[in-house]
C-alpha cells in the first residue's frame, strides 16, 4: 500500500504532513505508516495498491479520470473563490512595473505542461485576453518558476495560489523580490485520490474526521478548512489549451 502528499510537501510543511497522514490512517484504520516521498508521482498514481493521494486537476481530467477514483477536494479557504477552489497568481519582479500584456512580450516561466495553475489556467486566461507568451521556460517546478522570474531568467510566471502564500510564508526572501500582477478565474483545487478498485467513502470520513480534530499549528501550516465534494464532472468541463510541447 501507498499514500503520497507531495504536491504541498515542502520541508516546512513536512511534519504536519506526516501528522496529517497519522490522522487519516488511525480514522481509516488502514494504509501505510508512513506517505512516500520517493517515488514519481505517476508511478504512485497509477499504483493498484494506493490508498490515499493527491493530484492536480490537469492530470486528472487529460491522464487518470477512470484510473483513480476522487475521494474529495480539500478547502484551503482562499480569498476570492468557492470552498474547494483556488487560482494561479501571476508574479513578476517588484521592481519591474510593465503591465500583463508587456510582460507576456518577454519570458513565460511555467513549473511543467500537466499543471493546471502553472500552464493551463493562465494560458487560458491569457487567450481570452488576446495575449500570448514570446518565450517560455520549463521550471521543474512552481517555487523554481518563482525563482526564475527573481533572477531575471523568465519576466513572469504563474504560482497556484496557495504556493504563493506558502512562499510569502516559508520564503520571505523569494516572495518579496516579486509581486502580484493579477489573477486567474478560479477551479477546481488539487483532489484527492485513491486507487480505481477502493472505496473513497471510508477514506473521505476519515479525512474529514482527521481535519475536524486537527490541531491550529498543523491546521495554519496546511491551510486546510475542509473537504468539499466536486464532481468529476466539473474537473473534465475545465478548458484545457494546447500542450507548450
Amino acid at each position: 500500500m501507498t499514500a503520497m502528499l507531495g504536491m504541498y510537501d515542502m520541508p516546512a510543511l513536512q511534519d504536519a504532513n506526516d501528522t496529517f497522514w497519522a490522522a487519516i490512517r488511525a480514522h481509516l484504520g488502514d494504509g501505510p505508516e508512513t506517505l512516500d516521498r520517493n517515488r514519481d508521482f505517476w508511478d504512485i498514481w497509477h499504483d493498484p495498491s494506493m490508498v490515499f493521494s493527491q493530484t492536480c486537476g490537469m492530470p486528472y481530467r487529460t491522464k487518470l479520470h477512470g484510473t483513480v477514483t476522487l475521494i474529495g477536494t480539500p478547502d484551503y479557504g482562499l480569498p476570492d473563490c468557492p470552498p474547494g477552489y483556488y487560482y494561479s497568481t501571476f508574479v513578476a519582479r517588484s521592481d519591474d512595473p510593465r503591465p500583463l500584456d508587456e510582460l507576456v512580450t518577454g519570458t513565460f516561466a511555467y513549473n511543467e505542461p500537466l499543471s493546471q495553475s502553472g500552464w493551463a489556467a493562465p494560458t487560458t486566461h491569457l487567450h481570452s485576453l488576446g495575449l500570448t507568451v514570446d518565450t517560455l521556460l520549463q521550471s521543474g517546478g512552481h517555487a523554481l518558476s518563482a525563482q526564475a522570474v527573481a533572477d531575471e531568467r523568465a519576466d513572469l510566471a504563474a504560482l497556484d495560489a496557495l504556493t504563493w502564500v506558502l512562499l510569502t510564508e516559508h520564503q520571505p526572501d523569494l516572495a518579496g523580490k516579486l509581486r502580484v500582477v493579477t489573477s486567474t478565474d478560479p477551479t477546481p483545487t488539487l483532489p484527492y485520490v485513491t486507487a480505481q478498485s477502493r472505496d473513497p467513502a471510508p477514506i473521505a470520513a476519515a479525512v474529514r474526521a482527521a481535519i475536524a480534530a486537527m490541531d491550529e499549528d498543523t491546521r495554519q501550516l496546511l491551510h486546510i478548512r475542509g473537504l468539499i465534494d466536486i464532481p468529476a464532472e466539473v474537473y473534465l468541463a475545465v478548458p484545457t489549451p494546447p500542450s507548450p510541447d
